[in-house]
């Protein structure tokens, strides 16, 4: 008699402040949603909606053939990227991620320009055009990737918090991945380092609920993903990703946490992509109505949008901004479009050659 399937995971249920206590060891107090100003608030919903109509946008030339390979949008999940990285020290604290890195870059303050151009492969992309959609890179803003390569980003991040961690510099590192690779053995193997070592680092986990197609709790025995640190003593937080000031209200609760001294720490953002998984994916594990229904209840640009009215804000200011953003994304486009392409000398610079 064939087994029954679990039922297909809920989108963005309710997050849980946090796990419960681990045995012998201090815990993070609850995190507070973020009170900002209607300044900050703007702001926020700004960087929330250029990540929305960039992504529109790369969605828009990945069809015109335009951008090539994979291509992972970030659409939906705005509020996590805008929220913790809000709560950074920009040049101080380093951040590692996945194939799904747009979002990532812009909310970092990354020029658009470069990100476009990087998409369509262009020589002015930030890694010259040869990083394509998932392997984008900025030293200078120490955002260490774009990884293809499901969770691992985690380890390599551990790898950064311990580099800030034996120079003494004051930073954090910040991983994000997802519930497909909370799976992932290295992440374990991280989890445990960092706790041992009392690294600086945050375990960012994006949960959007499907991995790749699958839904978390049919892939998941334990699909409360906040409390997969506990056997290694890291605290975990479960936070509404669909709420930018919840997130940065969490955001700031765990960077309080690491910058003690106090080791690492897992934050789990219930979040929702709208798209599938990537360009590729047409997504049928999931009903268009489950889809919408986020869309109509917990859509992160709206939530701010209602926010941003009760506190005076009128819509012709906002349609404003919406205008001026849909301006910057054109002009991102257009400068891709025009940038020539590397140059055939160029296919054999910056590859790393191992002497044996």
């Amino acid at each position: 008699m064939a087994r029954a399937a679990k039922p297909k995971s809920a989108a963005a249920p309710a997050a849980k402040p946090a796990a419960p206590a681990v045995p012998n060891r201090e815990r993070p107090s609850d995190p507070v949603r973020y009170e900002a100003s209607k300044e900050e608030l703007l702001e926020f919903y700004r960087q929330m909606l250029l990540i929305r109509r960039f992504e529109e946008k790369a969605g828009q030339l990945y069809g015109l053939g335009l951008i090539g390979g994979f291509c992972h949008l970030y659409i939906g999940q705005e509020a996590v990227a805008v929220g913790i990285q809000s709560a950074l020290e920009v040049g101080k604290d380093s951040v590692i991620t996945g194939y799904r890195d747009h979002g990532h870059m812009l909310a970092y303050g990354i020029d658009p320009k470069v990100i476009m151009a990087e998409l369509t492969g262009r020589a002015a992309g930030i890694s010259r055009g040869k990083g394509g959609s998932m392997h984008m890179f900025s030293v200078e803003h120490k955002f260490f990737g774009g990884h293809g390569i499901v969770g691992a980003q985690v380890s390599l991040g551990t790898g950064l918090a311990f580099a800030h961690k034996y120079k003494g510099d004051g930073g954090i590192n910040v991983a994000y991945f997802g519930d497909g690779a909370a799976n992932q053995g290295q992440v374990y193997e991280s989890l445990n380092m960092a706790e041992l070592w009392k690294l600086p680092m945050i375990f960012v986990i994006e949960n959007n609920q499907y991995a790749m197609g699958t839904s978390v709790n049919r892939a998941s025995s334990e699909d409360q993903l906040y409390r997969r640190g506990e056997s290694f003593r890291v605290p975990g937080i479960q936070v509404d990703g669909m709420d930018v000031l919840a997130v940065r209200g969490a955001a700031e609760r765990a960077t309080e946490w690491v910058r003690a001294g106090k080791g690492p720490i897992v934050l789990e953002l219930k979040t929702y992509r709208y798209r599938g998984h990537s360009m590729s994916d047409p997504a049928k594990y999931r009903s268009r109505d489950e889809v919408q229904a986020v869309r109509d209840k917990s859509d992160p640009i709206e939530a701010a949008k209602r926010e941003l009215e009760a506190l005076g804000v009128g819509e012709d200011e906002l349609k404003a901004l919406d205008k001026e953003i849909r301006q910057i994304v054109t002009g991102a486009a257009d400068f891709a479009e025009e940038s020539p392409e590397p140059d055939l000398s160029d296919l054999h610079t910056d590859v790393l050659v191992g002497q044996y």
